[in-house]
């Protein structure tokens, strides 16, 4: 009889398989990457690795959907409490928890755009791309909505399409540090700029 394993270990070594993965596909991106390489990054067996993913997608979903829920649930669990700056907390989900545009591009930001494009005719990949565009739309919209609530927004443009704004900024940003080199798109200058366009939209003090 083989040992019985926790449910708190088998979280964990899906955890570990996953973090692997993810180095993989920073590596050689979404469609040369293969379950070869994340079974070797993440030293488990095939049986170990097809136990939690029949699949390089099953894998690629499991960690865009872990990264969504992370940032939903983040993003939830700061607005039911008492928020001091809601422009602080978007620049957070934009930039990161420096909240300062730099040259750093999500070093998984190619591989998710990889992901979607190749599965443009796939109706699986339509229907979660629709899920993950809806799912950072909502978080988004959750903190311009409170933020104009609260005063510290201006009600001047609807916080649906200024959510969407955001998502394109991101979305286009990705697709260009895909196909040029890193100087040619001034992520930086560009995410400045657009830190000015919120700015002035949401009618938060210039200064």
């Amino acid at each position: 009889m083989s040992p019985k394993v926790s449910k708190q270990h088998k979280e964990q070594r899906r955890a570990n398989i996953l973090e692997a993965a993810k180095n993989v596909f920073i590596e050689h991106g979404y469609e040369k990457a293969t379950m070869k390489h994340i079974l070797e990054t993440a030293n488990v067996s095939r049986g170990g690795l097809y136990q939690y993913f029949k699949n390089k997608e099953d894998v690629y979903e499991a960690l865009l959907e872990d990264s969504i829920n992370e940032s939903m649930h983040h993003t939830l669990d700061k607005l039911d409490d008492e928020v001091s700056s809601y422009w602080d907390l978007l620049l957070a989900r934009i930039f990161g928890e420096g909240k300062q545009p730099d040259d750093k591009m999500d070093p998984m930001a190619p591989s998710n755009l990889e992901f979607f494009i190749t599965g443009r005719n796939d109706q699986r990949r339509i229907e979660y791309g629709k899920t993950r565009y809806y799912t950072g739309l909502k978080i988004y919209k959750s903190i311009i909505d409170q933020g104009q609530e609260n005063g510290e927004f201006s009600n001047r443009f609807d916080s649906d399409i200024l959510a969407r704004s955001i998502i394109s900024f991101i979305d286009g940003l990705a697709l260009d540090h895909a196909i040029l080199p890193p100087e040619d798109v001034k992520l930086k200058e560009q995410s400045i700029m657009f830190v000015d366009y919120l700015k002035m939209a949401l009618g938060v003090d210039q200064g």
